[in-house]
């Protein structure tokens, strides 16, 4: 693939992967999920906060409305260029989780929210998290289980096929549900985990359901056909006002 023709590609990746968060980040219940990550932040004003895989930057905005410096911190360029242009006031730096740009010691709190799942080695970032909060620092891991997403559908046995198809090609799917040990294991105290589930009866959330199906057929664990067929069922289901799909996502957080 040529480069013009990878910088394409990577774009549309980019924008489908934008629009399927800007859609989950509207629905109500991850606005409260976003404002209790901030709450067990135990936010200082003027303080430094960092965001890590701040995606397009709305947590990061929202952080520096209450006061204090937020940094977001992405590994992807076309997320970051998404982040300073709906917010060009803020502060955005291109990094992973395993090596964050900040020295020993240097901030009051670390957010990661659909983060860990997508790393080989969370462990890694855990130790990077502790290296750089100051003593008395708050650390605030949020990520829903890819293991346990639940989709109504006529076809319960093609669906579970599907959400585990599309988990099992994550690194780490079940991360939500390990925080608890990465964070002792980690050196952290006060360690707390929160349970919590999102429903979404939205039809814009069907694009969610497109991204699990393609995942499922290129893997190959199912059909082209059977997934087309299961994709026109929650059409339908969305038409219908029947569509819903429920989440669980873990919350977890801890002194430094």
């Amino acid at each position: 693939m040529s480069m013009n023709r990878k910088a394409m590609a990577d774009h549309r990746a980019t924008e489908a992967l934008l629009a399927v968060l800007d859609s989950a980040d509207r629905m109500p219940d991850a606005a409260r999920l976003r404002d209790r990550s901030y709450e067990l932040l135990s936010l200082v004003p003027g303080s430094t906060v960092v965001d890590v895989g701040c995606g397009a930057g709305r947590a990061v905005a929202e952080l520096a409305e209450r006061g204090v410096h937020a940094v977001g911190v992405d590994p992807g360029p076309g997320m970051l260029a998404a982040a300073r242009e709906r917010w060009p006031e803020a502060e955005f730096r291109e990094a992973g989780a395993e090596e964050l740009p900040f020295a020993d010691a240097s901030v009051r709190g670390y957010r990661a929210d659909k983060v860990f799942h997508v790393l080989p080695e969370p462990a890694r970032a855990v130790t990077e998290a502790r290296r750089v909060l100051r003593p008395g620092g708050r650390i605030v891991l949020l990520g829903q289980d890819w293991d346990a997403v639940m989709i109504d559908s006529d076809d319960p046995v093609l669906t579970r096929t599907i959400v585990h198809a599309r988990a099992d090609l994550l690194h780490t799917p079940r991360a939500g549900r390990q925080y608890r040990g990465l964070l002792l294991a980690g050196g952290f105290g006060d360690v707390a985990v929160e349970a919590h589930t999102s429903v979404f009866t939205d039809p814009a959330m069907l694009s969610l359901l497109v991204r699990l199906a393609e995942s499922a057929c290129a893997g190959g664990a199912v059909g082209r056909d059977r997934a087309d067929a299961w994709l026109a069922e929650q059409r339908r289901r969305a038409e219908a006002g029947r569509f819903l799909v429920a989440v669980p996502f873990f919350v977890a957080s801890a002194t430094a």
